[in-house]
C-alpha cells in the first residue's frame, strides 16, 4: 500500500480504537481503577507483567491482586510486614508464581521508601541524545534486580533487551505512563521520558499486521524487529510512534473476529 495511503488508514483506525470504550476490556482498566500516581504505577507495572494470554484471564488475576492489597497498593506496599506476604501464597498468573509475587512485593517496598515515583527507576538510566527508552529498559532490569537474593526464575517476567527480548509488557507499561492526549486511554503521568522515545509493544496481533503492511522486514521478531517498526511508524508521526499501537493492535483483533 502507499505510504500515504497507509498513514490515513491508520490514523483512522487510532481514532477508532484509541476511545474510552477501548478500556473496558483492556488490562488497562485495572490501573483506572485509581487515582493515585504510586496505585496506577504498581498494579499497571504488575498487571503489565502478567500481560500475556486471554485478556480477560489476565484482568480476573489483577483483580485478585487488587483483593490481597487491601483495594490500595501503595499503602499496602509502604505499610505491610513480611508476614503479611503470605497471603499471595494463592496467587498464580500462568507461569507467575509465589516467589515471583514476594520479590515483586519487597522490590516495590524497598523502592518506594526511598522515592516517589517508579519512574525515576526508568527516567534514570536516560542519557543525553537518547532516541529511545533502550537504556531505560536496560538499566531497569538491572535496578529491579538488584536486591540481594533476587529469584533467578523471576527474571523471565521482566524482560530487558539485552536478552533480545521485544519487551512487549515493559514498553506497554511505558506507553500507559508516558503517552498522553484526550482520549482519556494512557495515563500521561510521567514527565520525564518523551512520548518520542516509546517504542512499539510488539504482541503477535501488532506484528502480524503490521507484516501484512510491510512495515516489518525482518524475518524474525525480536529487539530489532520492535526498533524496526517503531522507526516506521515515526515516518507517519515522529513525535507519538506508539500512538499506532492502538490501529494495529485493533485491527488484529478485529480481523480474528
Amino acid at each position: 500500500m502507499e505510504q500515504g495511503k497507509l498513514k490515513i488508514l491508520l490514523n483512522q483506525a487510532v481514532e477508532k480504537f484509541n476511545q474510552p470504550d477501548f478500556i473496558k476490556n483492556d488490562p488497562i482498566s485495572i490501573p483506572h481503577r485509581f487515582s493515585k500516581l504510586q496505585d496506577i504505577e504498581i498494579i499497571g507495572f504488575w498487571v503489565s507483567m502478567l500481560a500475556w494470554g486471554q485478556r480477560k484471564s489476565i484482568i480476573n488475576s489483577a483483580n485478585r491482586l487488587i483483593d490481597l492489597m487491601d483495594g490500595a497498593p501503595h499503602d499496602f506496599i509502604m505499610n505491610h510486614e513480611e508476614k503479611d506476604r503470605a497471603v499471595f501464597s494463592s496467587f498464580k498468573h500462568r507461569t507467575f508464581q509465589y516467589i515471583d509475587s514476594l520479590y515483586f512485593l519487597e522490590f516495590f517496598q524497598d523502592f518506594y521508601k526511598k522515592n516517589n515515583s517508579l519512574e525515576k527507576a526508568f527516567s534514570q538510566h536516560l542519557m543525553k541524545g537518547d532516541t529511545t527508552v533502550e537504556n531505560a529498559l536496560k538499566g531497569f532490569h538491572e535496578q529491579f534486580f538488584a536486591l540481594e537474593h533476587s529469584p533467578k526464575r523471576t527474571r523471565k517476567h521482566v524482560s530487558t533487551p539485552i536478552r533480545k527480548s521485544t519487551c512487549k509488557r515493559l514498553n506497554m507499561f511505558l506507553r500507559w505512563m508516558v503517552r498522553q492526549d484526550k482520549k482519556g486511554v494512557d495515563f500521561g503521568l510521567w514527565k520525564d521520558i518523551k512520548t518520542s522515545q516509546l517504542l512499539m509493544p510488539l504482541d503477535v496481533h501488532v506484528d502480524r499486521v503490521a507484516r501484512q503492511f510491510n512495515l516489518i522486514q525482518r524475518k524474525q521478531t525480536d529487539w530489532k524487529t520492535v526498533l524496526e517498526l517503531t522507526d516506521a511508524l515515526k515516518n507517519f508521526d515522529p513525535k507519538d510512534p506508539v500512538k499506532y499501537d492502538f490501529a494495529l493492535f485493533g485491527l488484529g483483533i478485529e480481523a480474528k473476529k
